[in-house]
């Protein structure tokens, strides 16, 4: 993990590793995205404070001691790519009009939106799977991109297991 800072202080240059403590503020989020403001390639940045008298090395050679007031470094995390498709409005087409296909049409599907409204939603069974699907999230939008979700709201994580994940629980101890 890469650790930058405003005083030029690297995480390598903490002097009181064993005792960091650390504040790190809320990001600031974007009312129509509902994301970090500083989102790029799924990560964002926010200022941590370290907790007072933890020292660190500057670049010069000199001990810095912080006071509690000083932001020690930046801490990445994640955040998702959006790109205007509504969790809320995809569920609610879904649960009113998904009989017609008016969901499939608003994610990007339109051949299985045509099929839905021909064959009335599947006979109504199509509709009540793709309200399932389209509620645990497991349909999005077709760009690939994630629904944009309230950023304290009920988001999914998808986990998945794939060669890189099993290396690294082989090499962690």
């Amino acid at each position: 993990m890469m650790w930058t800072t405003a005083i030029n202080c690297s995480w390598d240059n903490i002097l009181s590793k064993q005792q960091l403590m650390y504040v790190c503020k809320e990001p600031k989020i974007d009312d129509a995205t509902q994301e970090p403001e500083n989102c790029k390639d799924r990560l964002a940045w926010v200022e941590c404070l370290p907790a007072p008298n933890i020292s660190c090395r500057l670049s010069n050679g000199t001990q810095f001691k912080f006071s509690g007031e000083e932001v020690g470094f930046n801490k990445s995390i994640p955040c998702r790519n959006v790109s205007g498709y509504s969790y809320k409005v995809a569920l609610a087409l879904s649960l009113f009009l998904g009989w017609i296909g008016a969901d499939r049409f608003y994610l990007g599907y339109p051949a299985l939106g045509l099929l839905k409204f021909c064959t009335v939603g599947f006979c109504g069974i199509g509709s009540l799977v793709d309200f399932m699907l389209i509620s645990m999230q497991i349909v999005g939008p077709s760009d690939g991109s994630d629904y944009i979700v309230d950023y304290y709201g009920a988001r999914l994580t998808r986990l998945t297991i794939t060669n890189e994940t099993y290396r690294r629980k082989q090499l962690s101890p």
